[in-house]
C-alpha cells in the first residue's frame, strides 16, 4: 500500500472514530431524578412550562445549608417558597447565583424546567421515581395521567 493511500485510510479511520465518539456523547439518554431533588411547580403548569427540578445534592455538595436557607431565604419545606420567575430575574432565590455570572442565567429555561408536566411540588424521596422528561420525546398526556407521586 502506498504511503498516500495509507495516510488516507488513517485519516478516514480517525474521522470515523471521532464521529462515533461524538454520536455516543450526544445521543439522548434518559434522565432520572436523584434522591432529595425538589420539584417546584407552584406556577409552572399554569404558565405552560415544565416544572423546575432543583438538584438539591448537586448544590449541597458545593455549598453549606446556610447559603441557600439562611442567606437566600429558602424555607426548609418544598413548596414553602413563593418562587416566581420575576423574583429570580430580580436576583432573589435562584437568581442570586443564576445571573449569568456565577451560574447560567434564566435564558436557559430547559436547564431547570425539565420536569414532567403535572408533577406536584414535592421533595423527591425515591431514586426510582421518574421526574425528568426526556427532551427528545414529546410527552404523551395519557402516559402521565393517573401517575401517583410520593410526597415526603
Amino acid at each position: 500500500m502506498s504511503p498516500t493511500i495509507e495516510r488516507k485510510h488513517t485519516r478516514n479511520a480517525l474521522i470515523l472514530g471521532f464521529l462515533i465518539s461524538l454520536g455516543l456523547w450526544i445521543a439522548p439518554q434518559e434522565s432520572k431524578a436523584e434522591y432529595a431533588d425538589v420539584v417546584i411547580n407552584n406556577y409552572a403548569d399554569a404558565a405552560g412550562m415544565r416544572p423546575a427540578v432543583f438538584p438539591h445534592w448537586f448544590h449541597r455538595i458545593r455549598f453549606r445549608c446556610k447559603v441557600c436557607h439562611a442567606d437566600l431565604g429558602f424555607q426548609f419545606k418544598a413548596g414553602g417558597n413563593q418562587i416566581t420567575m420575576a423574583k429570580i430575574i430580580e436576583g432573589q432565590f435562584c437568581g442570586a447565583c443564576h445571573n449569568g455570572e456565577i451560574a447560567w442565567s434564566v435564558e436557559n429555561c430547559a436547564m431547570c424546567h425539565s420536569g414532567i408536566p403535572g408533577t406536584p411540588t414535592h421533595f423527591h424521596g425515591s431514586t426510582l421515581q421518574r421526574l425528568i422528561a426526556p427532551a427528545y420525546k414529546p410527552l404523551d398526556p395519557k402516559e402521565t395521567a393517573g401517575v401517583k407521586y410520593e410526597n415526603k
